[in-house]
């Protein structure tokens, strides 16, 4: 039996603050067609899921929160209670089973059994198929959960894009990996070398604390109202929008910028249409994003948890030209990870390990209770498989993620890399929302906009380049 973490029991008890919201993460995997037999994918799939353990345990819950929920295996598992068929209504078409997914996703899994569930959809447009995948997030992250879903395919060895993320490359997911300076072994220099050591670790130490400073005034300070805050209706709208890995390299070099960057410029345009289709005005305190980090190191890919520290920027929603936007959110998320606030937030995850779990329990519950208006949305950039996959032999042509919305945060965006197309997959309020579609041919449009932008900044360098040539 293993106990879930704090942060891993956190994504209960957030789900338990609302009777509207359903804290499971998806994944909607369309493919080319036509479908395989349903009995033989079943086998396949019964296969390919029996090697994660988290898909055969279910959650132990304990009388008022005295220790922590465990995992435990299900003498009564049946994979037939967890995947299933269904057919979408003519005319099957991208609109139709976008609706599907927005209605199963606001469903929440039976915690009496192992929490997923797989949809196999039939009936789409051009003779393609899909799965549905949902997970809880107490299970794990977005980087877990791609994981599960590449174990799934045919393919072995495949890469992914997390090896490219921060987090893989530190030797201390607590996050307080320090490069020291070494003692040396002649007496001489130790006075300098201690000096150094104390240095370093207090230069650490504030960081942390400025961090700490950073996330807490963050989620207490109440920004600008926007109809994107508030409480949630039961129902969802889901959408996708689909970009070019090209395009967004094309424009990381043309502008010195990472993939983050232009995905978050693009979505930031997204946003600045919505809030001006209502009539509100955007403004610099309208956008605060959390925008959650991994913290997981290259060892622990396979591991089925949650390993995940927070950033707070602000989307520059008030900016109308599209590179100074994109330049904003450089210089922004720049100065956002030289605080600390990734630090300072694992470090808090981690030291609420040691706590007793009543404790724990209580003041989570408590603060998903409070009303907040300091963040406004949620943002998660899931790296995922950077090679073609398959299952039973039909290639995988699309991979959209989907997150879960909750703390009256009406809007949430995930960004899933696939081959050689970058993902955007929004759920929405449904009451609250209705222009998720808009939104997400805003996201579409903000990216082309940049790509010209890229375009015309280096046909000018060129034109510069010959102007020099020419007069010399």
């Amino acid at each position: 039996m293993e106990q879930l973490t704090t942060l891993d029991a956190g994504f209960l008890e957030a789900e338990d603050s609302d009777r509207h919201i359903s804290l499971a993460i998806g994944g909607l995997v369309i493919l080319e067609g036509p479908p395989p037999d349903y009995g033989s994918l079943l086998a396949t799939l019964s296969a390919r899921i029996s090697e994660c353990r988290r898909f055969v345990q279910k959650l132990q819950l304990h009388p008022l929160d005295l220790v922590p929920p465990r995992w435990v295996d299900d003498p009564d598992f049946d994979i037939a209670h967890h995947v299933r068929r269904v057919a979408l209504p003519s005319p099957g078409d991208d609109a139709e089973l976008h609706r599907f997914v927005a209605d199963h996703m606001a469903r929440r899994l039976d915690r009496d059994r192992p929490l997923w569930h797989i949809w196999v959809i039939e009936g789409l447009t051009d003779g393609r198929w899909a799965l549905l995948i949902k997970v809880h997030h107490c299970v794990g992250d977005g980087i877990a959960a791609s994981q599960l879903f590449t174990g799934l395919c045919d393919d072995s060895g495949v890469g992914s894009f997390a090896g490219h993320i921060h987090g893989s490359h530190d030797a201390d997911s607590t996050g307080f990996h320090l490069s020291l300076p070494s003692i040396s072994a002649n007496p001489i220099r130790w006075m300098t070398d201690l000096w150094n050591v104390s240095t370093a670790v207090g230069s650490a130490a504030m960081r942390a604390a400025r961090g700490t400073w950073e996330l807490s005034a963050g989620l207490l300070h109440q920004g600008a109202v926007t109809s994107l805050n508030g409480p949630m209706s039961a129902m969802r709208r889901f959408s996708a929008a689909k970009v070019s890995m090209d395009d967004v390299k094309r424009i990381c070099a043309a502008f010195d910028v990472t993939l983050n960057d232009v995905a978050l410029a693009a979505l930031t345009e997204g946003y600045r249409g919505m809030l001006t289709r209502r009539g509100e005005r955007p403004e610099a305190e309208s956008m605060r994003t959390l925008v959650p980090v991994s913290m997981r190191t290259e060892d622990a890919f396979g591991a089925t948890d949650n390993r995940v520290s927070v950033m707070l920027p602000y989307l520059p929603v008030e900016e109308e030209n599209p590179v100074v936007r994109l330049r904003l959110v450089h210089s922004r998320l720049t100065r956002t990870k030289s605080t600390g606030q990734r630090q300072a937030g694992s470090a808090f995850v981690n030291a609420a390990n040691y706590l007793p779990f009543p404790l724990t329990a209580w003041a989570v519950r408590l603060l998903t209770h409070l009303p907040q208006h300091g963040v406004t949305t949620i943002t998660t950039n899931v790296p995922g498989p950077s090679g073609i996959l398959h299952i039973m032999g039909h290639r995988v042509l699309d991979v959209l993620p989907v997150p879960p919305i909750a703390l009256q945060l009406r809007t949430g965006v995930a960004m899933l890399s696939y081959a050689d197309s970058l993902f955007f997959g929004i759920l929405a309020d449904f009451d609250t929302m209705p222009d998720v579609d808009e939104f997400a041919h805003d996201v579409e449009a903000a990216v082309a906009r940049l790509v010209a932008s890229s375009k015309r900044r280096k046909g000018a360098r060129q034109h510069r380049g010959l102007t020099l040539v020419a007069s010399g």
